[in-house]
């Protein structure tokens, strides 16, 4: 996060060359956090507070929502969204028997490609030459 990726304007090169490895990097270590996390309670047999594991897919699924959200919002980071995306469609091909975590899945699908192209759309808006200007 110290290479303030989306938060400043940085030279051409570094956000070619620097910033999209880091941001997908970031998106795989947030995935894998959720799903190392998720795999070691299932593996210490964790009840969850008596809660059906379905509701906890739905829960976890809501989790990397919220996270890869905060990342678009407060970045603009496109890549880390797309990992996100990547995953969550991965992910969703081995839930199909469950249809309520199939569902969730893929509105978070839907909501992380939207806000990327709203920041791409505003990003894109925002940079726009002024009408009359003679830049």
């Amino acid at each position: 996060m110290r290479l303030n990726v989306g938060m400043e304007m940085a030279p051409l090169r570094e956000r070619l060359a620097v910033h999209p490895p880091f941001s997908v990097y970031l998106g795989w270590i947030t995935i894998a956090t959720i799903a190392d996390v998720t795999v070691t309670l299932v593996a210490l047999n964790w009840g969850g507070f008596g809660i059906a594991a379905e509701t906890w897919g739905l829960i976890i699924t809501v989790v990397a929502l919220l996270i890869a959200m905060t990342v678009i919002v407060t970045r603009k980071d496109i890549g880390h969204g797309l990992v996100i995306i990547w995953a969550l469609a991965g992910i969703a091909v081995k839930q199909m028997p469950h249809p309520a975590i199939l569902m969730a899945l893929e509105a978070g699908i839907v909501i992380i490609a939207v806000a990327l192209m709203d920041t791409v759309l505003i990003s894109r808006l925002w940079h726009r030459p002024e009408q009359g200007s003679k830049h």
